[in-house]
């Protein structure tokens, strides 16, 4: 404890290991799958605190790339072999169910996080599970799972190398808001015959 620091325990108090140092991200090298809008956001954040950038992506973006110093990985299994942080930025879509398993799982550093604001299915979660019980990599942060919410017994929810919320990264009054605003504006633009400005399909 820190001196001055008081903390007043019953006897009967239990004990618990606490690991309370964290993860520090400055000059860590981060590896966004998936360089759509979002990925370059995160991009763009991640540049602030000096990080090294790799992306891996259908397509190269050598405009976005340019913009946030990021360095194209044509291989995936190179993003994942650098990345100290691995962030899963994808749609699902029959090539990326499961994009994650035990073979991509091996190949990350044993110290490296694995970050999914995507899908839950674009992971393979037995196979998360086996390597993060077995320190294959460090951690796991997870914003989706599959299925949501997970079951209560799930084994994912039992370890302590895993911070998992209930798919909330947009869960703030402001992006709420935009969010309502767009789907109005949406709306409207139906109804008076014109171009939807966020149409998910576009013909």
């Amino acid at each position: 404890l820190h001196a001055g620091c008081q903390i007043a325990v019953s006897p009967d108090t239990k004990y618990f290991a606490v690991d309370w140092l964290g993860v520090e991200v400055t000059r860590a090298t981060l590896g966004i799958i998936g360089m759509g809008s979002i990925g370059y956001k995160v991009a763009q954040r991640a540049r602030a605190f000096n990080m090294r950038i790799l992306y891996h992506n259908r397509n190269r973006r050598r405009k976005e790339e340019e913009a946030v110093g990021a360095h194209y990985c044509a291989k995936m299994e190179d993003l994942l072999q650098q990345s100290d942080f691995v962030m899963l930025v994808v749609n699902l879509t029959p090539e990326t169910h499961k994009l994650i398993g035990k073979k991509e799982l091996g190949l990350m550093k044993p110290t490296a996080t694995l970050i999914n604001i995507s899908r839950g299915a674009v992971i393979d979660q037995d196979a998360l599970v086996e390597a993060l019980k077995n320190k294959v990599i460090r951690a796991a942060a997870l914003d989706v799972t599959y299925p949501e919410p997970l079951p209560r017994d799930h084994p994912l929810l039992n370890l302590n190398n895993v911070i998992i919320t209930p798919h909330i990264g947009t869960a703030t009054v402001q992006a709420i808001r935009m969010m309502a605003e767009e789907a109005i504006a949406n709306m409207l633009a139906v109804l008076n015959g014109q171009p939807i400005p966020s149409e998910v399909f576009p013909k």
